[in-house]
């Protein structure tokens, strides 16, 4: 299995770079390559998919995040490359792991592709996943990690009051909508959702 390639990027289109290797041009296709400019010297990381009609096709990612994350929302039934890399195009690697850990099947959603029934099917398939990916310092973002664990308590406090799966999930998409870049405190976080569950709000 390839990993990564290095060389000169000679092409760069909306989705699309061609990278120079020992005379020959690979071309990748990529979620973002806006950061990426004419005769760099890059590395970029791998995947190859197969095909049985198109053959094989290499997927590029500008870090390991990226490519960790990839390969997780293509682990879900039904879901391709391509609907994988139009969310990443879209959402940063910690913005979908965000996403997923605050259960906010809302703005998943609203990405162009997404709709409710595959917002819902992925934040399902990967909660767990992205919980434990989180939990085990892997992703080095401390404001995510700090996010996740409020969320998570959040979540477990919801759970010891015997409050349903479809309730939890809507409270949690409730306080991101409200509450998201805020920072609040659990406290507030928790009588908030208390709130909203009892229809105080």
């Amino acid at each position: 299995m390839i990993d990564f390639i290095a060389g000169k990027i000679k092409k760069i289109e909306e989705k699309n770079v061609t990278i120079l290797v020992n005379g020959i041009g690979f071309s990748i296709q990529m979620s973002q390559t806006k950061n990426l400019s004419l005769n760099q010297e890059a590395e970029i990381f791998l995947y190859m998919h197969w095909n049985q009609e198109k053959g094989p096709a290499l997927y590029g990612f500008l870090d390991d995040l990226e490519k960790t994350v990839f390969l997780m929302i293509i682990d879900c039934p039904k879901i391709g490359p391509g609907i994988a890399s139009n969310i990443l195009s879209q959402i940063s690697a910690g913005e979908f792991l965000e996403i997923v850990s605050s259960q906010n099947e809302k703005a998943l959603s609203k990405i162009n592709g997404i709709g409710e029934k595959k917002a819902e099917q992925i934040i399902v398939q990967l909660k767990h996943k992205v919980s434990k990916l989180i939990s085990s310092g892997k992703v080095q973002t401390q404001v995510l990690q700090q996010d996740f664990t409020m969320w998570q308590n959040v979540n477990d406090v919801l759970v010891s009051l015997n409050y349903s799966k479809p309730e939890i999930s809507k409270a949690m998409q409730y306080l991101t909508a409200k509450y998201s870049g805020q920072n609040a405190p659990l406290d507030q976080l928790i009588r908030s959702a208390l709130g909203y569950l009892s229809g105080n709000l």
